[in-house]
């Protein structure tokens, strides 16, 4: 998985895999998703996204096995 954000649009990119995108849906006014041909999720754009998102608290964290 990849996050891209772009400070000059304010637009975060959030890329799950690399196939092919068939096609891109409009989840709400800010959000799109493009989905491949089987229809799974490919990536998914975040318009707006500090306010929107809450991107300037974006956080990664690895959980183990055991704490799921």
């Amino acid at each position: 998985m990849k996050v891209k954000y772009f400070s000059d649009t304010d637009t975060a990119h959030i890329e799950f895999t690399d196939k092919e995108v068939l096609e891109t849906k409009e989840i709400s006014e800010n959000i799109y998703i493009d989905i491949d041909g089987k229809g799974n999720i490919v990536s998914m754009t975040i318009e707006h996204a500090k306010d929107s998102a809450g991107l300037w608290e974006f956080s990664y964290q690895e959980m183990s096995r055991q704490a799921v």
